[in-house]
């Protein structure tokens, strides 16, 4: 198995805004567990900062995670995301260390 990658993002969205992302970025997750090589998609809301969005991804390869993103509903989303959002995205890519599913 290649190296696993991780993706965690912090979506901050404009206020008037935020149910619209909220309800966009919910239709990225079924479809996107179905792609070959993600085993992990999760889409959460900060407990403590409401209307905060955090999303979780663990991918089978870097190749995997940027075919993912590659993807014409992604790129869509990537050149309007600052419709919705009031800073930029916060991307943090991790490599896993510890054993995967253990």
């Amino acid at each position: 198995m290649d190296q696993l990658v991780t993706l965690v993002g912090t979506a901050r969205p404009k206020p008037e805004r935020a149910e619209d992302l909220k309800q966009l970025l919910l239709s990225f997750v079924e479809p996107t567990r179905q792609e070959p090589g993600c085993l992990e998609y999760h889409f959460h809301e900060d407990g403590e900062q409401p209307g905060v969005f955090v999303f979780y991804e663990v991918w089978r390869s870097r190749a995997d995670l940027d075919a993912h993103l590659a993807l014409p509903h992604l790129s869509d989303f990537w050149e309007r995301r600052m419709d919705y959002l009031a800073t930029d995205l916060e991307l943090r890519f991790l490599e896993m260390h510890s054993p995967y599913g253990h």
